[in-house]
């Protein structure tokens, strides 16, 4: 089984950028460099077979280059526990129609569509704890922010699950313009 999802990667200056902010949430899983990424769209475990599918109909993903900007942070959190702090990225539009192309792609597969409302960000640190411990982050970091950056593609990525958390390995690069 293929475990997959399509994404895309800041540039090293961005991820630097994120990586000196991180700290000061007690009990937090910090992201390494190798993990920050944009998820497009999340697909889950497959076969090979379908992976090889999928690899071929994201190559019929066309869709302009774009820029974004950091714009501040947040937490996700379920069932009232917090589970997640993230970046957030401005402007959503553009992000939130690729991803909107590459559901398409993977529904035409045969693939679910993607039931979540998309909320385009990089993920910082996992979390499990009480709710309020990421209060002090939040507030010191709201108005994170940072000058446009450029995608000139994105990729299928491969997660492998391990003793320190997921690693993503690149399967394809697919171009954006």
């Amino acid at each position: 089984m293929h475990r997959l999802f399509v994404g895309l990667r800041p540039p090293a200056a961005i991820r630097a950028r994120l990586l000196d902010l991180m700290g000061g949430i007690p009990g937090a899983r910090w992201q390494d460099d190798g993990q920050l990424h944009i998820t497009l769209r999340y697909i889950g475990e497959v076969e090979r077979p379908v992976a090889e599918d999928i690899a071929i109909a994201l190559g019929q993903v066309h869709w302009p280059a774009m820029q974004v900007a950091i714009d501040g942070v947040g937490e996700f959190d379920s069932r009232g526990r917090p589970n997640a702090v993230w970046a957030g990225l401005r402007p959503h539009d553009a992000l939130a129609s690729l991803h909107r192309k590459v559901d398409q792609a993977l529904v035409r597969l045969g693939l679910e569509p993607e039931r979540r409302a998309y909320l385009p960000h990089i993920t910082l640190a996992r979390m499990s704890g009480p709710s309020g411990i990421a209060d002090r982050f939040l507030a010191d970091h709201a108005g994170l922010s940072s000058e446009p950056f450029g995608f000139t593609h994105f990729i299928l990525f491969e997660s492998r699950l391990g003793s320190e958390g997921a690693s993503y390995e690149t399967v394809e690069r697919y171009p954006l313009g």
